[in-house]
């Protein structure tokens, strides 16, 4: 896998923001039969963090939004073509390390996570805010991982 690469909407190259969004339709819209505004205003505040193949096409992706004492990690995403090879796992690590180095007053991260990934945010110290819920019609729930 390549490195990951960390930007603001402005950094971003237009063929870069290209590839996000189509690889975030592709798995959040498409993958999961889910209708919804998937681009939406805050992708101008996020800092963006991914990888990219030879191609340029992105690999892995999630993006980081300071919200005061948190810090939000979303739409986290490994393309299909890159599944199976340790890159989720690679990837929570590295938002949650951008997280801490990007906004360091931060208290806590929080993600809204879908339910058959609990275990693995766990795994990293996520612990569940809220029970079981549906978001477009898939089970999610909150969970956050302290900092202090």
């Amino acid at each position: 896998m390549s490195a990951f690469q960390q930007k603001s909407f402005e950094q971003l190259t237009t063929t870069e923001l290209f590839e996000i969004y189509r690889v975030r339709v592709a798995v959040f819209v498409v993958e999961q039969t889910c209708a919804y505004q998937e681009v939406d205003d805050l992708d101008v505040q996020a800092q963006h963090l991914f990888t990219q193949d030879a191609t340029g096409a992105i690999t892995a992706y999630a993006r980081l939004m300071d919200e005061g004492q948190q810090v939000r990690i979303g739409r986290v995403l490994v393309a299909p073509t890159n599944r199976g090879n340790g890159a989720g796992r690679q990837l929570v690590s590295t938002a949650i390390a951008a997280a801490q180095r990007t906004y360091p007053a931060a208290q806590a991260i929080v993600i809204q996570a879908q339910a058959y990934l609990q275990k693995f945010y766990a795994s990293f110290g996520f612990q569940p805010t809220i029970a079981v819920y549906l978001d477009t019609g898939i089970p999610h729930i909150d969970m956050v991982l302290p900092l202090t």
